[in-house]
């Protein structure tokens, strides 16, 4: 039987621990607009957890070639605002991080259950997400 309700986890870490995550309401899609206001909320984490690397402008944003993270109004905001991106090359046999330690991670944890509300999903799997020792990050960016 499947799930009547779906929730999509965007999820954005560093060698550190998780930066920002936040969830779409039920059937959400990803389209550009929706996107840049992620980004905005991205930006102000990045801003209030990783000031160094903030004010330093050290910091890159890796994504893959979504349609909606490659759209015009994607790439002006984040060339407005400076933001330093690292392309996943189109049909690369490299896997981005999230697709070989975040999502199999997640996946293992939350695999079989069966969630009446939307709030259960959210609330395990952000305890999920928060229970990922920090060295896993740096090891994960070391592979």
């Amino acid at each position: 039987m499947r799930s009547k309700t779906k929730v999509m986890s965007l999820a954005f870490f560093d060698s550190e621990d998780i930066v920002h995550h936040e969830y779409t309401t039920n059937r959400q899609t990803i389209k550009k607009e929706f996107y840049v206001e992620v980004l905005r909320r991205l930006r102000e984490s990045v801003h209030r957890k990783r000031p160094e690397k903030w004010r330093d402008g050290n910091w890159i944003l890796h994504h893959n070639d979504a349609p909606a993270h490659t759209s015009h109004l994607v790439q002006q905001f984040l060339a407005k605002h400076g933001t330093t991106q690292l392309q996943q090359l189109p049909y690369s046999p490299d896997l981005a991080p999230c697709d070989f330690f975040l999502f199999p991670r997640l996946k293992k944890v939350l695999k079989g259950h069966r969630f009446e509300a939307t709030e259960d999903i959210k609330r395990n799997l952000t305890k999920t997400l928060l229970h990922i020792p920090k060295e896993e990050f740096a090891k994960c960016f070391q592979q």
